[in-house]
């Protein structure tokens, strides 16, 4: 497959919201090659895969806080706010979404989130042992 996804074009759209990394339901799309309104069709008709915590909703303020911290374009073709998907929510919608492109995608989603959390967890280690990162 020619359109293999990259660790960078995922990570460059984890954000963090209510203290959770979570990616944007249009960034999800464009990752996965779709339509925005594909990935929350597949939430609608799949409730039961995503329980409480799984998609986070977003208020006006957030979105207008998220507009201008991160330079989310005004997408005047939008009715509704995002949906944001933490890493539980990605999992399932990857049980969803089918082909190819799906599986290259959810892969380099898994990858990206797991460099992530070794980040995270090395950044730790160091401020709590700096002495040992000299």
């Amino acid at each position: 497959m020619s359109d293999i996804i990259k660790y960078e074009s995922v990570s460059d759209k984890i954000i963090k919201l209510h203290g959770e990394d979570v990616i944007l339901d249009f960034a999800v799309a464009e990752l996965y090659g779709v339509e925005t309104r594909e990935i929350n069709q597949a939430v609608k008709n799949n409730p039961l895969k995503f329980p409480k915590g799984y998609v986070l909703s977003i208020d006006n303020k957030e979105f207008a806080i998220l507009r201008s911290k991160f330079l989310i374009a005004n997408n005047p073709k939008s009715r509704t706010l995002p949906k944001a998907f933490t890493e539980k929510g990605l999992y399932m919608l990857a049980t969803i979404l089918k082909g190819e492109k799906a599986v290259q995608t959810t892969i380099a989603i898994i990858e990206a989130f797991a460099k992530l959390r070794e980040l995270s967890r090395t950044i730790n280690e160091m401020s709590n042992n700096p002495d040992e990162f000299k």
